[in-house]
């Protein structure tokens, strides 16, 4: 068959897009994602990306949950209360879902779109630590790996303009007698013979690395996989402001592959394993601002899925503005990683304080070539640090498995400015692979004192040092 040069040219053209899309996206032949050239570079942009976030607004109608069987006296199971409410609400066009001074006893809570649940000064919901209240299970991502898992203590599914306010406390309950057992560890009240998540984590993971389908990873009960506190999925405008979250069951705030997300004037408090603050994943568009952190593990960490599961997926948090807020214990306080397989661009954080010796790091990237994936245009401004008890900056490639998979991450283009931290025992720590270095790290007019330790720095490339105190003296690079 005789071809014409336009159509010669027409499919040779064809045929070079389709080979660029697969070197830029298909994780499996071991490179990373192109760069996004066109999304934010630098401070300059930030103005433009807070316009973007604006929270929800409701009708100027109430539901009292008292009204629809509740009663706040710490003793009745007010589950079907709160659905009624929600239920009622969402089919009159929105409102606000109230709760008013007293203390609710409930299974998980469930939000349907327009729908604000207002927990009121003086109030207190204080969720269930029965298993079974948290079945049948849901479609959820847990460790970064999508599965049917318990219901989150408050979940939403492909939900719109939702949110929790309040002065009011939502209490998980989660305790070393309880859901905290079930990590494994004897800190937390795990003994010989007690059940733990251990055979269920390598399960999830297995199913995830097969690809399974989602509905047929089916996990709940016997499997012992710990459900997060608020889990909106798929959602978009959400809003979470004022309100306080004691003691989650794992990780308390994780809006999944979300959008327009704001998390205002919050509180976390649980010192329990794996009980992260807020971990937006896979999101785009979220503010979390003047919150307040003291938290078993990281304050903030963002992700993006896990491994294979994570590639599946393959969808960035980009976008996550984290401004004014207050860590105080943490294993980080603004934190990327480790279930990062999709990437994470665009992370802002500015006009912080950390301080306390149980928070290990200000700064944190944690990585591996286990998970891959592409971290890029991260900047810290204007964070006034205590003391951390190991890197004020820490860039880490060896988490975890450290270099064992094929899957060889990217760290590019992270800026500190203005970062005074009074006690560490590192400045900064920074280790990457001879392959794959971190790139265009800049850290600059920035204030290290009472350090103890020299800076380790192995394979990266563009260090930037600029007007930069460790102990009294000027270093630069």
């Amino acid at each position: 068959m005789k071809h014409t040069r336009g159509v010669i040219l027409k499919s040779f053209l064809m045929v070079v897009a389709a080979a660029i899309l697969v070197l830029c996206l298909d994780a499996r032949l071991n490179l990373p994602a192109c760069q996004d050239t066109s999304g934010p570079q630098g401070w300059d942009d930030l103005p433009a990306l807070l316009k973007r976030i604006s929270p929800p607004t409701f009708p100027d109608k109430d539901f009292l949950v008292t009204k629809f069987g509740a009663l706040g006296d710490g003793k009745r199971d007010c589950s079907g209360a709160f659905r009624k409410a929600i239920e009622k609400c969402n089919a009159e066009g929105g409102g606000r879902v109230v709760v008013p001074r007293g203390v609710y006893l409930t299974g998980p809570i469930h939000l349907k779109s327009n729908v604000n649940l207002y927990v009121s000064k003086g109030a207190t919901i204080r969720f269930s630590t029965d298993p079974k209240k948290y079945l049948p299970v849901v479609y959820t991502r847990w460790e970064g790996v999508e599965c049917m898992n318990y219901s989150p203590l408050i979940y939403a599914f492909e939900q719109e303009n939702i949110a929790i306010t309040g002065e009011g406390v939502l209490d998980g309950q989660g305790s070393s007698k309880g859901w905290w057992s079930w990590k494994g560890s004897k800190e937390y009240g795990w003994v010989e013979g007690k059940p733990d998540q251990k055979e269920g984590r390598k399960k999830l993971f297995d199913a995830g690395e097969k690809n399974i389908p989602v509905h047929q990873r089916v996990f709940g009960e016997g499997y012992y996989l710990r459900p997060n506190f608020v889990q909106p999925y798929r959602c978009k405008n959400v809003l979470i402001q004022g309100v306080t979250f004691k003691n989650s069951p794992m990780w308390f705030l994780h809006p999944v592959l979300c959008e327009n997300v704001s998390i205002l004037g919050v509180t976390t408090e649980g010192l329990g394993p794996n009980n992260d603050g807020c971990d937006p994943e896979s999101s785009r568009d979220v503010l979390i601002k003047n919150c307040y952190f003291n938290n078993g593990d990281d304050c903030i960490a963002i992700k993006s899925g896990r491994n294979g599961d994570g590639r599946r997926v393959n969808v960035p948090s980009e976008n996550i503005i984290v401004q004014g807020c207050r860590m105080k214990d943490g294993h980080g306080g603004v934190v990327i990683g480790s279930e990062i397989s999709g990437s994470v661009r665009s992370v802002y954080a500015e006009d912080c304080t950390m301080d306390s010796p149980n928070l290990d790091r200000a700064l944190r990237i944690k990585t591996n070539s286990m998970r891959g994936g592409v971290v890029e245009n991260v900047f810290m401004r204007n964070v006034r640090v205590g003391q951390v008890a190991e890197a004020a900056v820490k860039i880490n490639y060896y988490y975890e498995e450290g270099d064992g998979g094929p899957f060889t991450p990217v760290v590019r283009n992270i800026e500190v400015l203005r970062l005074e931290c009074n006690k560490s025992r590192f400045a900064i720590w920074i280790r990457a692979y001879d392959r794959s270095p971190a790139t265009d790290i800049s850290i600059k007019d920035c204030t290290f004192n009472n350090v103890a330790e020299p800076d380790v720095i192995e394979n990266v490339k563009n260090l930037s040092l600029v007007n930069v105190k460790v102990n009294g003296k000027l270093v630069s690079r």
